[in-house]
């Protein structure tokens, strides 16, 4: 039975100076050379360039490989910050040198590789052994002609993690059940909830939720299509969806029930270090960062549970560099690294839900519960969002930078007390000048 730890924090939340001293040092090779792998004293030596804890290198997986494999060595570079490494990646994607065999590649930066660099990745389409995925995983890293141009870690299923003390004193219910039938099926009612706990908790040093943009993400992240359409057309400005999640968002800061945070940026660590928000929006791979930083003073405190509606936040791939000398050996590294039985390890060790079909059926997956958030099963409960995940995610060049813009906008409504009109206007104008 597993549970969940807490590595995944310690880099996410490395600040961007950290992160680009990294990504100087993770991703140059200090020659003309377009990859840092080869043959070296008689070994393999594979290069990865990854970013924050993809539990890849933190779970013991690469010593694993390289005992099971003696003739390779593999040298892992971690980035903290996973905005510094695509910029540094997108530097050296175009000079053509510096780059590692193998890069981590962030779902909001998938649709950007597959259009504008896919002739720089191997085509994993037809590797052996890797029928196991999500179809609508592989679909995210996929080219219009069938190349695949990397393989899925995990995803990002949604569920709400609450602190059980602080609705108890709200009134409010505890247990993890009743809770999720409070705000059953409508996000509309998560808010509203809220204001009940603004009504009920005494005291006004605690907020009901941390950021509003994480209620904008949670809300946008449960359609097929966000920011772009099939086609590629930017729909942000007139998708009901993005419309909808936007004025709820709003309506949560104008009412006063955010901590007026931004997830991951400064102010959030301490803010669950010292307990200032009742509940977050929380995809599987924040429950990790949430226990590292709210800290052991607050184990037992925290729980977990069923989101409003299904929805896929965030979520990774592993490619390879198409003029990697070890091309092979590194597509090996990466299709055992992406199997069932790796991905529901690193599910059991740090709380990362697998996009592989197989693990997460598997035993360890599904009893899995979490000690630090009051034994929540969160493999039933992750296990069970990531079937509510629409089948069709329609991808757009830009998702990242979008997505961090919005975040921006709302934060100006938060913090500024701006008009959440005046906000739209001004997040729209920074989008265009972004995306060009």
């Amino acid at each position: 039975m597993g549970t969940l730890g807490s590595l995944r924090g310690k880099a996410v939340a490395t600040v961007a100076a950290v992160g680009a001293l990294a990504l100087v040092v993770g991703c140059s090779s200090g020659d003309d050379s377009v990859t840092g792998g080869g043959e070296k004293d008689g070994k393999t030596v594979i290069t990865m360039g990854l970013y924050g804890v993809m539990g890849i290198k933190e779970t013991g997986l690469l010593e694993q490989y390289e005992k099971e494999n003696p003739d390779v060595d593999i040298k892992a570079e971690i980035a903290g910050d996973e905005q510094t490494y695509y910029t540094a990646l997108q530097t050296r994607l175009a000079a053509g040198k510096g780059l590692k065999d193998i890069q981590g590649i962030e779902i909001g930066r998938a649709k950007e590789i597959t259009e504008t660099q896919a002739d720089k990745f191997a085509d994993f389409s037809g590797t052996p052994g890797t029928e196991h995925f999500l179809p609508w995983k592989e679909s995210q890293i996929s080219t219009g002609d069938g190349k695949v141009l990397g393989l899925g870690t995990d995803i990002g299923p949604m569920a709400v993690c609450y602190r059980k003390d602080y609705f108890e004193q709200a009134g409010l219910p505890t247990d993890r059940e009743e809770v999720a039938k409070l705000w059953e099926g409508d996000w509309t009612k998560y808010v509203e909830v809220g204001r009940d706990f603004k009504k009920g908790f005494k005291g006004d040093d605690v907020a009901y939720m941390d950021a509003a943009s994480g209620l904008f993400n949670a809300m946008v992240y449960g359609y097929p299509e966000q920011y772009y359409d099939d086609q590629g057309e930017l729909i942000y400005d007139t998708n009901p969806a993005v419309k909808e999640a936007w004025g709820l968002a709003a309506d949560a800061a104008e009412d006063g029930l955010t901590a007026k945070l931004r997830q991951f940026q400064p102010g959030w660590d301490p803010g669950l270090a010292n307990g200032t928000f009742a509940t977050a929006v929380c995809p599987a791979w924040m429950l990790s960062h949430i226990s590292e930083k709210a800290g052991a003073a607050n184990k037992g405190k925290w729980d977990v549970a069923k989101a409003p509606k299904g929805a896929n936040w965030g979520g990774s791939f592993l490619g390879v560099v198409e003029q990697s000398p070890v091309k092979e050996e590194a597509q090996k590294l990466v299709a055992w690294l992406t199997a069932p039985e790796q991905q529901a390890h690193i599910f059991k060790e740090i709380g990362n839900i697998p996009s592989s079909r197989t693990a997460l059926e598997s035993a360890d997956v599904k009893n899995a519960k979490s000690a630090y958030f009051s034994d929540a099963p969160i493999g039933q409960i992750f296990g069970a969002a990531a079937q509510e995940i629409p089948d069709k995610q329609v991808l757009g060049r830009k998702d990242g930078t979008i997505k961090d813009t919005f975040s921006q906008g709302l934060t100006l409504i938060e913090q500024q007390g701006t008009a959440r009109d005046e906000a739209w206007k001004t997040t729209a104008e920074r989008i265009e000048k972004a995306v060009g």
